[in-house]
């Protein structure tokens, strides 16, 4: 059973096919389809953001769609960057814009910055919708180390680890990540939901 995607991100593109790899379902991402459609991410929480993006998508192609919104909280900064963790340099930014930016913030409070990755996942058929969430908890370090992923991975350290996300490689990342414990989440409520 075909789920559209909607991202495109080749990054989170890979990894959540990868999730989806041995099920009932084929993931097609909007990168597949070679189409960037531009959605207005206007919600005030990671859960409006990606409903907004799976219903906007499933209008579009009337075939289930799944979408994520997620980001990275710092307990020192009151839960920012938060929702806007993807343009928290302004528009047009780029990764390590915003990773910059979040360090040269940090660099006015003492270290550890505890910090949290979260992802909340939304399954969508124009009739039911489907949430999952999950969370990593870590700390923000003041330099970027690491080339494997992407967004704030080169300056987050899992909690039990002395790597950023961006020194895992893709199998370490993809069983920790927030991402996938969101996606394996939602996996297993779609099988159930179509009584796989």
């Amino acid at each position: 059973m075909k789920i559209i995607l909607a991202s495109q991100n080749k990054g989170k593109v890979r990894e959540i096919k990868s999730i989806f790899e041995n099920s009932p379902f084929e993931i097609i991402s909007l990168y597949d389809l070679g189409n960037n459609i531009e959605i207005e991410e206007t919600g005030s929480t990671f859960s409006e953001n990606a409903f907004i993006k799976a219903k906007a998508i499933f209008e579009h192609y009337k075939e289930p769609s799944i979408a994520d919104d997620s980001g990275i909280m710092v307990e020192q900064l009151d839960g920012r960057p938060g929702v806007i963790s993807a343009r928290y340099a302004g528009p047009n930014c780029t990764f390590e814009d915003n990773n910059l930016k979040l360090i040269k913030e940090l660099s006015n409070y003492p270290e550890p910055h505890k910090a949290k990755f979260v992802c909340t996942a939304v399954f969508y058929d124009g009739r039911f919708t489907i949430e999952t969430v999950g969370e990593i908890n870590g700390i923000v370090i003041n330099e970027q180390r690491g080339t494997e992923g992407f967004g704030y991975d080169p300056i987050f350290i899992p909690d039990g680890y002395n790597k950023t996300m961006a020194e895992l490689n893709f199998e370490e990342k993809n069983k920790i990540s927030h991402r996938a414990i969101a996606f394996k989440k939602l996996l297993e409520k779609l099988k159930s939901y179509y009584g796989l």
